[in-house]
Parts: C-alpha cells; sequence; structure tokens
C-alpha cells in the first residue's frame, strides 16, 4: 500500500536537536510538512520519504498482534524514532468540518501566548512572523496556588514565561528571596549554564506559564540570534544579584528592587563601609542616594530630599538601582543624616504603619 497521505509521529528521541517525542510529520501527495517553526532535518525527511515511497508495510505481526513498524533517523549527533499514525484524509465535508476547527482552536491557542510575547522586552526584536513561530513551540501549564513548580537541583529543562498569576522564589531556610509576576522569565539561568536549578519555585496564586523546552530553547537562540544578547545580558545581572545576597558589592553593579529589597540593598552598603551613589529608576521618577563610609550624606526623589526621601525609598519594591563607587571631596564634607540602623527601624517601621 502506499501512503501518499499520511501523518507519523516521533515516539523516541536520544539528543536529536530538532523534534520532540510527540510532535508530527504529516505526507501529502509526497509533499512533507514538519512541526510549525521547526526547521526540516534532510536526513529525517530522507527517511521518512524513503519509507513512504517503497510502499512498506506500517504494521508487522507479532505474537500479541499488529505492532507498528518504527522507523528511525540517527544520521546526526541524535535519534528519534517515529511510527505511521493515520492516513491523512480529508476527503469528506465532515472530516474537512473537523480540521478546520482544529485549526482554528490550534490558532486561539497560539493568540494567547502571541499577545503576551508581542509586549515583552525580549521579544521587541522579532517581526510579526518569527514571533508566531516561536509562540508555535510554547506549551501551556497551570498551577494552583502553593504548588511547587521548579525544585532546587533538579535539572533546568525549560524556560517559562509568566502569563497570569505569580510565583515566588524560595530560599533554603523557607523564606522568600522575590516573587514575579505576569510577563516576567525564570528558569533560563539553568538552561544557559547548564547547572541545577539554584532556588524553588512555589506559585503564590493560580498561575498560567508559557513553557519553551530546552530544545527548543536552543533551536531558538540558533535561529534567533539577537535573543542571545538579551539572555546573555540577563545571565550577568542575575550573577550579580547573586553576589550581592552574598555581600559583596563594588561599581557599575546594577539589579531589581524585586530581587533585592532596598532594606537590604542600603544595608549592604553600610555594613561593607562603602562611598559612592545609588541610582535609582521608578515608574514615577528617579532618585539618587548617597553613602560616606557607609554613612548616609543624602538622599533625593521626586520632589522628597534627606530622611523623607529615604524612608520612601525604603517602601518600593520594583524598580532597578545602580551602584557608582566615589563621591566628590565636597560631597564627603555634608554632614550624615543620622544614625543608619535608626534610620532604617524608622522607616521600616513607617512602612508598616502605612500598610497597616
Amino acid at each position: 500500500m502506499e501512503y501518499r497521505n499520511a501523518i507519523f509521529i516521533v515516539t523516541e528521541e536520544r539528543a536529536c536537536p530538532i523534534y520532540n517525542v510527540g510532535e508530527e510529520f504529516k505526507v501529502e501527495q509526497m509533499a512533507l510538512s514538519v512541526p510549525e517553526g521547526k526547521p526540516a532535518c534532510l536526513m529525517m525527511v530522507r527517511e521518512l520519504m524513503k519509507a513512504v515511497a517503497e510502499k512498506r508495510s506500517m504494521e508487522r505481526f507479532s505474537p500479541y498482534g499488529p505492532l507498528r513498524v518504527k522507523f528511525e533517523c540517527g544520521g546526526c549527533t541524535g535519534l528519534i524514532r517515529f511510527e505511521f499514525k493515520k492516513e491523512k484524509d480529508f476527503a469528506t465535508l465532515q472530516m474537512k468540518l473537523l480540521a478546520a476547527a482544529e485549526q482554528k482552536a490550534r490558532m486561539r491557542h497560539l493568540d494567547q501566548f502571541f499577545d503576551m510575547l508581542r509586549g515583552l522586552e525580549i521579544f521587541e526584536p522579532l517581526d510579526e512572523d518569527s514571533l508566531r513561530d516561536l509562540s508555535a513551540q510554547l506549551q501551556l501549564r497551570e498551577f494552583d496556588a502553593n504548588k511547587i513548580v521548579l525544585k532546587k537541583g533538579e535539572p533546568g529543562t525549560s524556560l517559562h514565561i509568566i502569563l497570569e498569576g505569580r510565583i515566588a522564589v524560595i530560599g533554603d531556610e523557607g523564606q522568600t528571596l522575590s516573587e514575579m509576576g505576569a510577563g516576567e522569565i525564570f528558569g533560563e539561568m539553568s538552561l544557559l549554564s547548564g547547572e541545577p536549578i539554584t532556588t524553588t519555585i512555589h506559585s503564590r496564586e493560580k498561575t498560567r506559564l508559557a513553557v519553551l523546552s530546552s530544545k527548543d530553547f536552543k533551536h531558538v537562540l540558533n535561529r534567533y540570534p539577537i535573543l542571545q544578547v538579551f539572555f546573555y545580558r540577563m545571565l550577568v545581572e542575575r550573577a550579580q544579584t547573586n553576589t550581592l545576597r552574598s555581600g559583596t558589592i563594588s561599581s557599575g553593579m546594577t539589579g531589581k528592587l524585586s530581587e533585592i529589597n532596598p532594606v537590604e540593598l542600603f544595608q549592604l552598603i553600610n555594613s561593607s563601609q562603602k562611598t559612592g551613589k545609588v541610582q535609582l529608576v521608578f515608574d514615577d521618577g528617579n532618585a539618587v542616594v548617597t553613602f560616606h563610609e557607609g554613612e548616609l550624606l543624602g538622599a533625593q526623589y521626586r520632589n522628597l530630599s534627606g530622611k523623607d526621601a529615604f524612608f520612601a525609598l525604603l517602601a518600593k519594591s520594583e524598580g532597578r538601582f545602580t551602584y557608582t563607587s566615589g563621591i566628590t571631596a565636597e560631597e564627603k564634607e555634608l554632614p550624615v543624616v543620622g544614625g543608619f540602623m535608626g534610620l532604617i527601624m524608622e522607616g521600616m517601621r513607617r512602612v508598616d504603619e502605612r500598610e497597616a
């Protein structure tokens, strides 16, 4: 029997650089379609079309009944096995309507991802067609509140994009290190470095994630080299944040307040007796805080200055910062605003009262 219109499915995969188990190849009038967003591997195409052209039987008999014949492609560094799934025959009106409905549902699924991805900084350089190709490779996962999303020590297998909800990064002692919400990305550090997951991730509330497998992640980076720049920058920023958490800060360091809050940041500068400035950027304006040998010399934020500006900054949880060492000789002569720990205690009391 000649299978001129058929669907084949990947049933086994070992280090194949392109395809995953469950992906399908469609043959129609001896023309081959591969999974959307994936390149056509010429070695795999040769093996599959050979199986079709030679009119091989797609089943074999065994003591346990008929079994599907497995075909194999192992011409490169990896290996995949695939088998005949079904004939691709949409000749009847009913089957054509079913195929159209399946395609429409799939496009709605992709559009869910597309609108979110279009708004992310990482994907701004991609045009519409490239972004749709990328979204076709994402899978949707949902977690109820207080569920483990990733566990420390496990191998990193996926990049995660938060579509809805909120997740928490949990430390070894069960403390919350940081939280992330819609539009933020996690899991990329393990994929980039090849190291196991370094912290456990919990869902704070019902959460929906778009997930890109490690294989597809590497494929995306190879296909869109401009994304490599973004992930390299992210890798550097996360490394700097980890250095900050270990108690070290140096000139030029940048980071997010969602990963190290202002109280921790200012205490680190004080305990290290650093002399320099912290520049902070928020949606509602910028701020600058000046230190000399760890003591507070001044703070400016919008129309506030001194203690009032410093207290307002302690309550901020979103924004970016940059620390630069060194101040002018004139600035070194400025009087200390107040005892640092006393300022911290007073500021935290004000934050608690405001939240209450």
